[in-house]
């Protein structure tokens, strides 16, 4: 996040403060204190209870990466029948990434042949929200009938979004914007250590090995790199200190990325549970006046422009969600909510940036009214199937160390932190080799 994102964010907290010191009923210092209290509570808690999901998570998705062989698979995306979805929703999955992180890759994917459908629309979208870290954040925050919701919901989304380039953009507004895409210059590719996108005309790392040029976004990744550990097996890599190593260096990427978002994500979560008075939540989701469906439909829309107005990503949508989920905001709508992080206005700006303003208000737009629609649904399946949980579930209790199974699971996790994080500093890793496998090679090969 750059400077005028968190120059946003600050005056939205400060602004949340501000509503809740002209809503309170309380006098003004006692609110003050006791706000403050609760949102640091809140915050602490959330990531006390969540630490070594963070980290087992991400350590996970750094294994995938690390252990298994890259290749191109962008022409295994050039159709949208549901062989091609598939194909685009699993290499997301796997691919583990940040909202920016995503939207580039897909751009590439995009750019030498994918489809839409498999690219802008399964790729993206599962690449983070359908992600390892996100599920088990989702599990711990906001429980298990969230995460099977999140799994279900992201299909629904894909499906939708695949159902609306194939049937509803016009093929030249596609083929417009791909155009658009291919002529802004180099595509960049993977670093084949840390996974990291590089633009092969501004990197000034780069190695020649049996006739492919591989490229490299730092000197450290350019030393460490092996390319003879990209034969061997995954039982070899996962056995072995450098493969140990490649997976350090992979889930610290994904750390580096996400973190300040995850960080935002917890106080945003205690400045509203804290600073927001109940009678401001009782006033704005004041239940089904109009009936149920409209209800539904309405604050759907409003979860979705909420996540498009908080500017947070991915794993840090989560705690906020459960912020709003125990305070009135229902079941579907908090999906909604998470599903629009792929809209936040400087993604937007991107969007229009790769592909053009009209293509990117249709991806934009699509993406809006999937996300408002897949939390309808959702809401209705899982309310006809009585799986809707309360919203005191979620509520977080006040922070208490305890010898409980959260105790013994936090300081595993932050043994497993601090072991990746030596490897991943360390310049050796012995005799078998450095760093990470060779992945990819130029794009194209």
């Amino acid at each position: 996040m750059d400077r005028s994102e968190y120059a946003i964010l600050a005056v939205i907290a400060a602004a949340t403060v501000g509503l809740g010191v002209f809503t309170t009923t309380q006098p003004l210092g006692t609110f003050l204190v006791e706000s403050a209290r609760e949102a640091l509570s809140t915050t602490a808690a959330m990531a006390w209870v969540t630490w070594w999901a963070l980290v087992v998570g991400f350590a996970i998705a750094g294994g995938v990466e690390a252990w298994t062989s890259g290749e191109e698979v962008s022409e295994l995306l050039e159709g949208h029948g549901p062989r091609e979805i598939g194909y685009g929703s699993l290499f997301g999955f796997v691919s583990s990434s940040c909202s920016y992180s995503a939207i580039a890759t897909a751009k590439n994917l995009f750019k030498k042949g994918g489809s839409a459908a498999a690219t802008l629309g399964a790729f993206m979208f599962a690449s983070t929200n359908l992600v390892i870290e996100i599920g088990a954040v989702i599990w711990i925050l906001l429980g298990w009938q969230f995460l099977v919701a999140d799994i279900l919901g992201g299909f629904i989304l894909i499906g939708l979004m695949a159902f609306g380039f194939v049937y509803l953009v016009p093929d030249e507004v596609v083929e417009q914007a791909r155009r658009n895409v291919q002529d802004e210059g180099s595509e960049t590719v993977r670093d084949p250590v840390c996974g990291m996108e590089v633009d092969p005309d501004e990197t000034e790392y780069s190695v020649e090995r049996d006739g492919r040029t591989f490229y490299f976004c730092s000197k450290s990744c350019k030393e460490s790199f092996d390319p003879e550990e990209a034969n061997t097996t995954v039982r070899e890599r996962a056995t072995s200190l450098s493969g140990w190593k490649a997976l350090a260096d992979k889930q610290w990427k994904e750390w580096g990325m996400l973190w300040d978002e995850i960080a935002i994500g917890f106080v945003f979560a205690g400045l509203i549970a804290g600073f927001i008075p109940d009678a401001v939540w009782t006033s704005v989701f004041s239940g089904p006046t109009f009936g149920l469906p409209v209800y539904v439909f309405w604050t759907a829309v409003l979860g979705a422009v909420i996540g498009v107005a908080t500017f947070v990503c991915s794993v840090g949508n989560v705690p906020f969600g459960a912020v709003l989920f125990s305070n009135g905001l229902p079941f579907g709508s908090v999906l909604s909510y998470i599903y629009a992080d792929l809209i936040v206005p400087p993604i937007v700006d991107a969007y229009r940036e790769y592909y053009g303003t009209t293509f990117a208000a249709v991806l934009s737009g699509m993406i809006f009214v999937a996300a408002v629609l897949t939390g309808v649904v959702i809401h209705f399946v899982f309310l006809g199937a009585g799986l809707i949980p309360a919203p005191e579930s979620v509520q977080i209790a006040e922070v208490s160390i305890e010898a409980d199974y959260k105790l013994v699971l936090n300081v595993f996790a932050t043994g497993l932190f601090g072991v990746l994080y030596w490897l991943h500093r360390s310049e050796s890793v012995g005799d078998d080799g450095h760093g990470g496998h060779g992945e990819a090679a130029q794009a194209g090969d």
